[in-house]
């Protein structure tokens, strides 16, 4: 069961008012928070790709991924909490984890207890918050809802709309 209802949230993931991939973002993380993460991935046997500049390979160690020269080609992770609900991560800096969800996956109750699950299960494995805000928003100002760590579940962040 999730802490969100559909019926709160739903106006933040309406199609038409905000754009389709928001942003997900644990902030002041190192390394060993991206290691975290994706030994999380494996032993939650959530399906998972890695690649590079588009080419699948096997999933590196983070301090090898983040360790390579800024121009790169870019490592991205794909992630599937749940069949149909896909979680992209780009593994660009260690200083935070962000991914993409696709809000055209996530409508309804049933899909938002996978969002709530999954965001709940990296906030509690790093004890760290987690937030989710509308695509593009990249100083992080309009956070719309997170794992809060100290209530130990995912919270909304903004006043609902009306959708």
């Amino acid at each position: 069961m999730s802490e969100l209802l559909w019926d709160d949230v739903k106006g933040f993931f309406d199609l038409e008012r905000e754009g389709c991939l928001p942003d997900v973002w644990v902030m002041g993380t190192v390394v060993e928070d991206w290691q975290a993460v994706l030994d999380l991935i494996v032993a939650s046997g959530w399906r998972s790709e890695y690649s590079e500049g588009g080419v699948v390979m096997p999933l590196p160690h983070a301090a090898e991924v983040l360790s390579r020269p800024a121009d790169a080609e870019c490592a991205e992770l794909r992630v599937w909490p749940a069949p149909d609900v896909l979680a992209i991560f780009r593994l660009e800096s260690a200083d935070e984890i962000g991914f993409d969800v696709d809000l055209r996956e996530l409508q309804g109750q049933e899909r938002l207890n996978v969002l709530c699950g999954f965001l709940r299960a990296i906030g509690r494995h790093l004890g760290k918050p987690v937030v989710l805000t509308p695509e593009g928003d990249w100083d992080r100002s309009r956070s719309v809802l997170g794992f809060d760590v100290e209530s130990d579940q995912v919270v909304l962040l903004a006043e609902p709309q009306i959708s």
